[in-house]
């Protein structure tokens, strides 16, 4: 197989004998994941046959149990990662950016899902191009093909790095929103912290968002479900009043968390009784910042609150004392 990058050299982060070893003690095979197409389908059918998998997950063992042959530098601007596999997608080689092992593994896991994925056709024959904005998109315009492929795969790495089975019990100690949770997720896991964040937001069982920002500017946004939209759009400023701009953060620290007005994030209907809303801050030594938003329920009204608040709201607007 011939691939258009330069390559600089092979990765063996686990390929001594004892690595070589814990793949072939894993029952895995491409025949168990068969007529399995999704990100979700591949990622039960993995679990399936091998439901003792540790954390953080052996990636590495993996993808020689799947198909790959190796993992090599790439060494090309612009792109993080790539694969190089035949027509029949039979074998292939991975290729990753040199880095911390974190991201690393997470492009290796994203490449794993395109070689995985039969439906997954590349830009051009026999290989594909990930660039760094691919392996942090997590929607994609309906018509575009190319898009809607790069999701599946960082869904599909998130999956598998952070399966929701082995989550559960990583979180049950998790109560009370905090950052210091998404650090303690990202080292245990072995994953970048953005890739800890998705998780923590997506399963917490509080209304939570958390926002990335770099150098003032917010760059993407990260909520539940059940998180109301954020007013700040990605490349607007930072709101001034934030906690963000506080000088009392430590880098590589998670802050206190404490309130703030809810219409620095949120959009507050008029005459209606405005939730809380609490910010916390971590600050990372290359600019960048995470910040968690946690939003509470507004407690329902009595009825007798809501006839003297209308009362008084009549009696503004008319004039009246």
């Amino acid at each position: 197989m011939q691939f258009g990058f330069g390559i600089a050299g092979a990765w063996q982060p686990d390929e001594s004998a004892q690595g070589r070893e814990g793949a072939a003690r894993m029952a895995i095979s491409r025949i168990d994941l068969g007529g399995a197409g999704s990100p979700e389908a591949l990622v039960k059918r993995i679990l399936q046959a091998e439901p003792n998998l540790p954390v953080p997950v052996p990636i590495q063992q993996l993808y020689a149990r799947l198909g790959i042959l190796r993992i090599d530098d790439l060494d090309a601007d612009g792109f993080e990662g790539g694969l190089a596999t035949d027509a029949k997608r039979s074998e292939g080689i991975i290729l990753a950016k040199r880095g911390g092992e974190p991201r690393r593994r997470f492009i290796i896991a994203h490449e794993l899902g395109h070689f995985l994925m039969a439906h997954h056709v590349p830009d051009q024959p026999g290989r594909f191009q990930c660039k760094s904005s691919d392996l942090l998109r997590v929607a994609a315009k309906e018509d575009d093909q190319r898009q809607r492929r790069e999701v599946e795969a960082n869904r599909f790495a998130s999956l598998l790095l952070m399966h929701p089975h082995l989550l559960r019990g990583a979180m049950a100690a998790f109560r009370e929103p905090d950052l210091q949770h998404v650090l303690t997720l990202a080292r245990d896991f072995a994953v970048g912290r953005e890739t800890a964040a998705r998780a923590y937001v997506q399963y917490h069982p509080e209304r939570i968002a958390i926002v990335v920002a770099g150098n003032g500017r917010v760059q993407r946004c990260y909520r539940s479900l059940s998180f109301p939209t954020i007013i700040c759009g990605v490349g607007s400023l930072v709101p001034t009043r934030s906690r963000y701009h506080s000088s009392s953060h430590r880098p590589n620290i998670a802050g206190d968390i404490a309130a703030c007005s809810p219409d620095l994030w949120i959009d507050v209907k008029r005459d209606l009784r405005a939730p809380a809303l609490y910010e916390q801050v971590y600050l990372q030594q290359n600019g960048f910042a995470m910040i968690l938003l946690r939003l509470e329920a507004v407690p329902e009204e009595s009825a007798e609150e809501r006839k003297l608040e209308e009362g008084w709201r009549y009696r503004f607007h008319s004039g009246r004392r």
